[in-house]
């Protein structure tokens, strides 16, 4: 049967790939030739057009497709009390050595203190139709200390890693509880780190930057275990894993199994929006672990290519996913957003749409 509470049946992560008009205004701002208030009227009518869309195919967890950022991750984070961000090295090169020069330096107590996707979401829940749902992403916790690591925290003003990670998850605990004062609903927190941390390679960064990869997956949720403290009943949250991406390319690789127990029983969430689109993502036997009450949405439709895949193939993997959990704790959705950046992946507009059609298609003749 299909749900009435989020995740739902046929559900996506975030991000939609920016419109001609969106992207042709960043550049126009870039040069001057308009302002911040001109670009802000493009973005409002490109919502407002990308919320209908989203509902004509009938998807029920509508986003704004993140046509305010540049960044899923970077525009939420230097918002954040005690966060500044930097032209460097991010550390994070995609496969192909594709990097991002943009990173965070943490130089004050984290906090959160007021935010401008606070209004961010007030348009969206504004514009949606009755019977949607406005859906808000925000990077997880954990992306502040991954990213950077240690190097990227103040010394003077964190000594100790353990009162950083105690500032974040409180600052998080007052995000979540200001995007419910403002009528979300439906919160998710894109939080790649566990899935990184199934890779052997990611392990090893981590290991000669001097963190304890054995140790790093409990740290993180207990993180998240403090932002969702005193969580509001009616408040659904999920949580999305994936293994990068930026036009298209990944970084890690690996099975879910090393982290999979911990993150089904550690983690006070509603729903996992996982990546299983392709081998890089090993099988569905983690699904084992998942407790009642939870569900897992199957990123089984690929954002990174424009190839639609077949409906006879996604109903297989399906009832493969099932043999591990109940068919009434699964969902369907893209293994990731179309566009994690502003510059999206490598594919069209319209091969995105057709893709989310059919995972709408599929979940109604698969749950009814």
């Amino acid at each position: 049967m299909m749900t009435t509470r989020p995740p739902f049946r046929a559900d996506m992560v975030g991000s939609l790939l920016r419109s001609k008009p969106l992207s042709d205004a960043r550049a126009r701002l870039a040069k001057g030739e308009i302002d911040a208030a001109a670009l802000k009227a493009v973005e409002d009518a490109e919502i407002r057009t990308l919320i209908g869309k989203q509902e004509a195919i009938g998807l029920k967890g509508i986003t704004d497709g993140e046509f305010r950022r540049a960044y899923w991750h970077f525009d939420f984070m230097e918002k954040l009390d005690g966060i500044e961000a930097i032209t460097a090295d991010s550390g994070m090169n995609f496969k192909g050595g594709v990097g991002i020069a943009k990173s965070l330096r943490i130089t004050g107590k984290v906090g959160f203190s007021g935010h401008p996707m606070l209004e961010h979401f007030t348009f969206l829940r504004d514009n949606v139709s009755p019977g949607s749902t406005a859906k808000m992403t925000i990077p997880g916790p954990s992306m502040l200390h991954y990213r950077g690591g240690r190097k990227m925290i103040n010394m003077g003003v964190y000594p100790e890693m353990e009162a950083f990670y105690a500032d974040v998850g409180s600052a998080y605990n007052k995000a979540v509880h200001a995007f419910y004062d403002a009528g979300c609903r439906y919160l998710q927190l894109d939080d790649i780190s566990f899935a990184y941390l199934c890779d052997p390679e990611q392990r090893e960064m981590l290991r000669a930057r001097g963190d304890d990869p054995a140790r790093q997956p409990e740290i993180y949720a207990g993180m998240v275990r403090e932002a969702l403290k005193d969580k509001p009943a009616d408040l659904a949250i999920t949580m999305h894993l994936c293994r990068g991406n930026f036009r298209s390319t990944f970084i890690a690789s690996g099975g879910y199994e090393p982290v999979a127990e911990g993150l089904f029983n550690a983690m006070p969430v509603d729903g996992y929006f996982m990546e299983w689109d392709n081998d890089r993502s090993g099988g569905f036997e983690p699904l084992r672990f998942l407790p009642k009450g939870k569900h897992v949405v199957l990123g089984l439709v690929t954002s990174k290519t424009g190839t639609i895949e077949s409906k006879d193939d996604l109903k297989r993997r399906i009832d493969e996913a099932s043999k591990f959990v109940a068919l009434d704790q699964l969902c369907l959705s893209p293994q990731c957003g179309f566009a994690s950046t502003e510059e999206g992946n490598t594919l069209a507009e319209d091969e995105q749409w057709r893709k989310l059609e059919l995972i709408v298609e599929t979940a109604r003749e698969v749950w009814g």
